[in-house]
């Protein structure tokens, strides 16, 4: 792990442009390398677009061009696992660590981002963290790349403190608003009142472009 690389592995496409394209936009303009691993392509989303221009059928194969789109946006390269949506939870956990354990070995990152266990909502987020954590599990302390954890439940500072670590984005904002952008079918609702310039107002209104969280996995051994 002598040479810096960041390894995102989030279950959906536009997890990566909510809540992680702050810091790696920082990172690439480091110059350091950032792959994303999109455990799902989303295909159960209940977002369809709006106006509405996709079905159950096609969803699909929308949200994985716009998760290609967005990953150009964020300059990263991407993985997609080919698990399915909605799924990740009834998958066996050695399985699914065996998936996270290869991409790791694989890329071979000085740092991982996931969601913090139990602390996603979205039961594919806690899948997911749960699979990467149990990977890394499987080596020594020593040999673990450092962790930041993503929780978004209402009671994370409650259970688990609060985040140890904290990027100013605004300098990226703009990278961050592209790559959700990209994701047309789940964003654009979100997005439509904002014009391409991001400024106090729009900081004020939507803090996530402003500042990114997270948390230090805290291993036990």
């Amino acid at each position: 792990m002598s040479k810096e690389h960041v390894l995102v592995i989030l279950p959906h496409p536009d997890d990566e442009s909510f809540g992680v394209a702050g810091l790696i936009a920082l990172n690439r303009k480091k110059g350091i390398p950032v792959t994303y691993a999109c455990a799902t392509l989303g295909e159960m989303g209940r977002n369809m677009g709006d106006p509405l221009f996709a079905n159950r059928e096609s969803l699909s194969s929308i949200r994985k061009k716009e998760l290609i789109q967005a990953c150009q946006e964020l300059d990263v390269e991407l993985k997609m696992l080919g698990l399915r949506d909605k799924t990740l939870e009834f998958e066996d956990d050695e399985y699914l660590a065996d998936i996270m354990e290869s991409v790791i070995n694989e890329v071979n990152p000085s740092l991982i981002v996931t969601f913090y266990p139990g602390y996603g909502v979205h039961p594919d987020h806690d899948a997911c963290g749960e699979a990467v954590i149990r990977a890394l599990y499987r080596r020594k302390k020593e040999d673990r790349p450092l962790t930041y954890c993503i929780a978004i439940t209402n009671d994370r500072e409650e259970e688990v403190g609060k985040p140890d670590v904290m990027f100013d984005i605004k300098e990226v904002a703009d990278v961050k608003f592209r790559a959700l952008k990209a994701h047309k079918s789940q964003t654009e609702y979100m997005l439509k009142e904002i014009d391409t310039e991001l400024n106090s107002s729009v900081f004020e209104h939507m803090p996530w472009f402003e500042q990114e969280v997270f948390w230090t996995y805290p291993w036990k051994d």
